[in-house]
C-alpha cells in the first residue's frame, strides 16, 4: 500500500484504537487531528517514519503510546501529552530529530527503553512526580539536552539513561531514588558537578565514565556501593565532598562538644580524609582508586565518623533534655519555692531581692539512661 501522497488525516470520534503500522511510512503526512476522546491506545509503529509530520496532540483518553509509534518522524517539533496517559512504550519517539521539548504528565508511570533516544534537538525535558520506571537508553545521544530532573518516585535510573548527552550540564536527582545503573550518565562531557542523594545505595559500573569536565561529586554521609570505574576517565575530578555530615559535625562542635573535634580530626588524619574546621569533609579521588576495594575502605571510615557524630548529637540532646526539665520545674514551683526560701533566709525585708536557689530545681537524667542512649550505637 502506497500512502506517500496522503498529506492530512482526521481521526473521527468513533475510533477507539489506532492499530499498528496504519500510517507507517506515509512520508507526506503533515497533519494529524485526533478528534476522539475515546481512543485508548496508539498502536505499534502507527506513525513511524511520517517524516513530514510536525506536531501532534494526544487526547487525554489515550493511556498508552505504543512501541515506535512516532519513531523517525524527523520533522516532529511539538508533542502535547495530556493527563491520563500512563505508559510510553519503547522507541515511541526515538529519532525525532526536530523535537525540542517534552513534558511528561504526572499520570505517566513508565517510560520504555529508547523512548526519546537520538532526539538531537531535544533541549528541555520535564519528568513529573509519579513516574516510577525509566527504561534503558531513554535519552541516549540527545546531543542538545542541557538539564534533567529525575523525580523522587523513580526507583532506579536505567542503564544508559543519558549516555552521550554531551551538552547535559545539570542533573538533579531527587531523594527517593535508590539506584543509578550502568552507563547512566556516561560521556556527559559538559557535566561539572553532581549531588548524590542519601537514598541512593548503589552507583553502577561506568555510570559517570568519561565525564571529562566533572569536578565535584557531593555524597551523603552513608557512602553508597560504588561499582568499579563508576567515575573512571574523569580527569578533572579531584575530590568527593560530604556536605551533610560536615554540617552536622560543625553543629556539635559549636554546641560545645570540643572533644568530638579532636577525636574525629585525629581519625581523619590517619585515614587520609581531609577536613578543616568550618569546611567540608572531602576525600581525594586517588584514595578511592587504590588497588582492592578503595570505596569499601571509604565506607568503613565514614561509618565510624557517622557513628561518632551520632554519639555526640545524642549526648548534646540529653544535656538539652536536662535543661528543659530544670526549667519546667522552676516554672511549676516558682512561687512556692520563692516564699519558702525567703522565709528560711530571713530576707523578707530585702524588697525585690531574688533569693531563689535555682540549683534546687536541677533534674539529672540518670546515668544508666544516658549510657543506654549513648551506647546503642
Amino acid at each position: 500500500r502506497d500512502c506517500k501522497a496522503l498529506d492530512s488525516i482526521t481521526i473521527p470520534f468513533s475510533t477507539l484504537e489506532i492499530g499498528r503500522e496504519v500510517f507507517s511510512g506515509c512520508t507526506g503526512l503533515g497533519e494529524v487531528v485526533l478528534l476522539s476522546d475515546g481512543i485508548k491506545k496508539i498502536g505499534m509503529r502507527t506513525f513511524r517514519e511520517c517524516s513530514s509530520l510536525q506536531s501532534i496532540a494526544i487526547p487525554s483518553s489515550v493511556d498508552e503510546i505504543g512501541q515506535s509509534a512516532f519513531n523517525s518522524c524527523k520533522e516532529l517539533r511539538e508533542v502535547v501529552l495530556n493527563e491520563g496517559l500512563t505508559s510510553i512504550v519503547s522507541c515511541a519517539f526515538s529519532g525525532c530529530l526536530s523535537l525540542q521539548s517534552i513534558v511528561i504528565p504526572s499520570t505517566v508511570t513508565k517510560i520504555g527503553r529508547h523512548a526519546f533516544s537520538y532526539c538531537n534537538s531535544l533541549r528541555e525535558v520535564v519528568l513529573n512526580e509519579g513516574l516510577k520506571k525509566i527504561g534503558r537508553n531513554i535519552f541516549q545521544s540527545c546531543k542538545t539536552l542541557q538539564s534533567i530532573t529525575i523525580p523522587s518516585t523513580v526507583d532506579e535510573i536505567g542503564m544508559s539513561t543519558c549516555n552521550e548527552c554531551n551538552n547535559l550540564r545539570t542533573i538533579v536527582l531527587k531523594e527517593g531514588i535508590k539506584r543509578i545503573k550502568e552507563y547512566a550518565f556516561r560521556k556527559c562531557t559538559s557535566l561539572q558537578s553532581i549531588t548524590i542523594p542519601s537514598s541512593i545505595n548503589e552507583i553502577g559500573l561506568l555510570a559517570f565514565h568519561a565525564c571529562i569536565n566533572l569536578r565535584e561529586v557531593r555524597l551523603s554521609a552513608d557512602v553508597p556501593k560504588i561499582k568499579p570505574n563508576a567515575f573512571s576517565r574523569c580527569p578533572a575530578l579531584e575530590r568527593f565532598l560530604f556536605p551533610g555530615i560536615s554540617s552536622r559535625l560543625e553543629d556539635i562542635i559549636q554546641a560545645g562538644q570540643v572533644d568530638a573535634q579532636n577525636k574525629i580530626q585525629q581519625f581523619m588524619n590517619q585515614s587520609e580524609i581531609e577536613w578543616e574546621r568550618g569546611g567540608t569533609i572531602r576525600i581525594p579521588v586517588q584514595v578511592t582508586r587504590r588497588r582492592g576495594d578503595g570505596w569499601g575502605l571509604v565506607q568503613q571510615h565514614f561509618r565510624q565518623i557517622a557513628n561518632w557524630i551520632k554519639y555526640y548529637e545524642i549526648k548534646e540532646a540529653t544535656t538539652l533534655f536536662e535543661l528543659a526539665l530544670w526549667k519546667a520545674k522552676i516554672d511549676q514551683e516558682e512561687d512556692n519555692i520563692y516564699e519558702r526560701d525567703c522565709k528560711k533566709a530571713k530576707m523578707n525585708q530585702a524588697g525585690d531581692t531574688d533569693c531563689r536557689d535555682r540549683d534546687l530545681f536541677r533534674v539529672d537524667v540518670p546515668g544508666p539512661v544516658k549510657d543506654a542512649i549513648l551506647q546503642y550505637l
